[in-house]
């Protein structure tokens, strides 16, 4: 890939992702559920969406709205029947009830995945020790990326966040790509991009008719504008 940044596109079905590539998504999401913030998708919609487009996919491991991992041996037999139907690239990420990383139910799941890359989600915003999350994950194999608004309450509140650890870049645990997602709009990119960021995350701003409309090809493309600009 170019050195131009990344704008991963949240897709549910067929539709979506063939108009999130259009529109120059570099990269889907895959969830199903979007009431519950996004969970695992049927291996035959991973299946279909594959077929469909030829960017790379990121399938959600995820079984209830939350951040607890919940039944992990059942994700984790979600996880297998994924890599058989030859999903390379996941987003998982859980804490236990203190806030800290559930490295359990990481570590099962990132041992399934078998050296696959993944994104670690937007549970760091719920961390109770951001700092702290990084490090005990750094040597995960697979961690390249972390979605993170900067804050659990929206990139509003997570600018000054997600800048600082945009500086950290390359430090012990701050290796991995900030993917900026969770509130992200247009008039954010700016700031965000004079300050090194490089990767974006859209969900409901591809979707300008509301999350029961498919993704817009033409709110795609004015995203990747604006990413490029």
């Amino acid at each position: 890939m170019s050195n131009r940044a990344v704008l991963e596109v949240i897709a549910l079905d067929e539709r979506d992702a063939v108009a999130a590539q259009t529109g120059g998504a570099d990269r889907l999401e895959l969830v199903t559920d979007i009431a519950a913030d996004g969970l695992t998708p049927p291996t035959a919609v991973f299946t279909a969406i594959r077929r469909a487009v030829d960017i790379p996919l990121r399938v959600m491991l995820r079984l209830a709205d939350g951040f607890a991992a919940g039944d992990i041996e059942a994700l984790a037999g979600r996880a297998e029947e994924l890599r058989a139907a030859g999903a390379e690239e996941f987003v998982l990420g859980f804490l236990t009830p203190d806030g800290a990383p559930d490295l359990v139910a990481v570590e099962r799941l990132v041992a399934v995945l078998d050296g696959a890359r993944w994104t670690f989600h937007r549970a760091i915003d719920r961390a109770a020790d951001r700092d702290g999350l990084r490090k005990r994950l750094a040597d995960l194999p697979g961690l390249d990326t972390y979605l993170t608004a900067g804050a659990a309450t929206g990139v509003d509140d997570g600018l000054a966040t997600l800048k600082a650890e945009a500086a950290r870049t390359g430090e012990p645990g701050y290796e991995p790509q900030i993917l900026v997602g969770g509130g992200l709009r247009l008039d954010h990119l700016p700031e965000l991009r004079a300050a090194g960021l490089t990767a974006f995350h859209i969900g409901g701003a591809a979707r300008p008719q509301g999350w029961t409309s498919p993704v817009s090809t033409e709110a795609v493309r004015e995203w990747r504008a604006a990413v490029d600009a």
